[in-house]
């Protein structure tokens, strides 16, 4: 169900939808491959167990670029359920083409806008991580509000968490790393895992990601941010 007192306004996006160039392989596994691993939005809440067909813990990433992390992921823990949500469908093709190579069963994706996700499509207390990795830090001033780690979507985030959960997530822009840690510590529902309740270190399972070597490649500092949902 909706909750109108914690979501973005519909007129926010904290997306440019960018039409990119689908390659004739992305596009084919779009059209064949979609029914496999695909999960098509609707205003009901999922059920893991049901998607996925076993009872395993399940992590949710958001924002997933083109998959890698994703991929190694599942490819490092087959015991573990992975569901990613992205919007730009050259990614989401890029993903499905590995997913089928790899023979990854244990992965399902959505390509919807991720505020709608968490509101409707989500369950609370269902996911045993969120990963929230290099989202767009909309640096100018005036395009702040398109942020997706704000007041309202944290608290979407917690509610998804089960008791025990884990939210990791990282940036290589230093005034939004900052803004997402004040916003989580708001939140008396989640604990920094950082000592002090400062940044994380960088998990060592995380490989680098396009958006990552980009950053790192102009010389940004990277900062990782780790909570998990008070029992």
């Amino acid at each position: 169900m909706a909750m109108p007192d914690t979501a973005h306004p519909r007129s926010i996006r904290s997306f440019v939808t960018r039409a990119g160039r689908i390659t004739p392989a992305q596009q084919r596994a779009l059209d064949e491959l979609w029914p496999k691993y695909g999960v098509e939005y609707r205003d009901e809440p999922l059920v893991p167990a049901a998607l996925f067909g076993r009872e395993a813990p399940c992590t949710l990433e958001i924002g997933f670029g083109n998959g890698e992390n994703l991929a190694a992921l599942a490819r490092a823990h087959p015991e573990r359920d992975y569901l990613g949500v992205e919007v730009h469908r050259p990614g989401v093709g890029r993903l499905l083409l590995s997913l089928e190579r790899e023979l990854l069963s244990n992965v399902r994706v959505i390509c919807h806008d991720a505020v709608e996700v968490l509101e409707r499509q989500i369950a609370p207390a269902s996911l045993a991580e969120i990963l929230i990795l290099f989202p767009d830090p909309w640096p100018k001033k005036r395009h702040h509000k398109r942020r997706l780690l704000q007041g309202p979507f944290v608290a979407l985030i917690e509610r998804a968490l089960e008791p025990g959960g884990v939210l990791k997530l990282a940036t290589d822009w230093q005034p939004y790393a900052l803004e997402m840690l004040e916003h989580l510590s708001a939140l008396p529902g989640l604990r920094n895992l950082a000592p002090e309740g400062g940044f994380a270190g960088r998990p060592p399972e995380r490989i680098p990601t396009r958006f990552e070597l980009r950053g790192t490649k102009l010389g940004h500092e990277v900062w990782d941010l780790a909570f998990t949902r008070r029992s």
